[in-house]
């Protein structure tokens, strides 16, 4: 077989230009680390790395929401620890006393009538508390203060939650009126109000559909919920007595009841001594609240520990499916680069000596 000058030269450029090529490839992945730059190098591995990244993204998106929300739950825990310090302190020590110096003068027991109005004032600014301007004990609709006090037709001291009565439950509208349909049942939707937020435990959405209307409600287990309406931490409706009348629920309520019965000349201790009863077991409420948010807390951390366990996981598969191993790609480039070298170095000799080099 004869092998011409021409088919070596061939040969020889077209050997040269794979060297060429498979340097350029080594010395591009030592340069960007990374096994493909492009999805028609690697389809399959760029596939995988798109869904990878995917995942690494939501994974980072809930972890910054569990983050966000236990600081929420935090300001929700403060702020109904508060509340239940404050009336522990009225429990303890004001009522306490209080009860005790039934025989004292109408002047002492005013003095212990202005600090249960103080504390009032402290709880409902603490009902009212915010975190990054939504109102934490609002349920659903955060962006307006959830608490306020007004007074009725009769000059009595009325507390409303989102504009209803937590006594009653009436709703006081915008210009003025006052509704009083479904009262009971607005009370018992508002104490009932959430607000979901997806965490990435399978969000479910179950529909409930009606003969009038169709809804679709969030599956409670597969969402956290961080809606804490105010009226469950403090109370609402009213107690009947066994003598007909009625004594509200609601602590800030029942705060303006024993205040109002310390100053009374003619102290009734029994009527008083029922109110700081039932001021006490609203307190016990609070405390079964706080224990909730604590728990409710632990959960988040828990949660957050997953989903930093995720990240690293991912974090690694995506490592192993974009990333070279740096010492075997500074080995392959080197290798590539003597045999680069080497071909250059056969170039020099590739025309070997003919006949006519011996002609004289």
């Amino acid at each position: 077989m004869r092998i011409t000058t021409n088919a070596i030269l061939r040969n020889y450029k077209s050997n040269l230009a794979t060297s060429m090529s498979n340097l350029d490839v080594a010395r591009t992945q030592v340069m960007t680390q990374r096994k493909f730059n492009s999805t028609m190098e690697d389809p399959s591995s760029a596939l995988r790395a798109a869904v990878l990244n995917r995942k690494y993204a939501r994974n980072e998106d809930f972890l910054n929401l569990v983050k966000d929300i236990q600081s929420y739950q935090d300001a929700q825990e403060d702020a109904a620890m508060q509340i239940n310090n404050i009336s522990l302190n009225l429990s303890k020590h004001y009522g306490i006393e209080a009860l005790n110096g039934t025989n004292g003068s109408i002047e002492t027991r005013k003095t212990y009538a202005e600090a249960w109005r103080g504390a009032q004032e402290s709880i409902l600014l603490s009902l009212n508390a915010s975190y990054e301007e939504k109102y934490v004990f609002a349920g659903s609709d955060g962006m307006n203060p959830p608490f306020r006090m007004t007074t009725d037709a009769n000059g009595k001291q009325v507390l409303l939650y989102r504009n209803v009565d937590v006594t009653t439950g009436n709703l006081y509208k915008a210009d003025g009126t006052v509704d009083t349909n479904n009262a009971a049942q607005r009370l018992e939707e508002l104490s009932k109000d959430s607000s979901f937020v997806d965490l990435g435990f399978g969000l479910t959405l179950n529909s409930k559909t009606s003969d009038a209307s169709s809804a679709v409600n969030v599956d409670a287990s597969s969402a956290f919920n961080i809606s804490l309406p105010g009226i469950n931490l403090v109370g609402f409706g009213e107690y009947t007595n066994a003598d007909g009348t009625t004594t509200p629920k609601n602590m800030l309520l029942l705060i303006g009841e024993i205040a109002n019965t310390l100053k009374q000349p003619d102290f009734d201790y029994d009527k008083y001594k029922d109110l700081l009863g039932k001021f006490d077991e609203r307190r016990s409420d609070v405390l079964k609240h706080v224990t909730t948010l604590g728990t409710n807390t632990e959960f988040l951390t828990t949660t957050a520990d997953r989903l930093q366990t995720n990240e690293i996981n991912l974090t690694q598969q995506i490592d192993n499916v974009v990333n070279v191993d740096m010492a075997e790609a500074i080995m392959n480039f080197s290798w590539a680069q003597y045999a680069y070298n080497s071909a250059l170095k056969v170039g020099n000799n590739i025309l070997t000596p003919s006949f006519i080099d011996f002609m004289n």
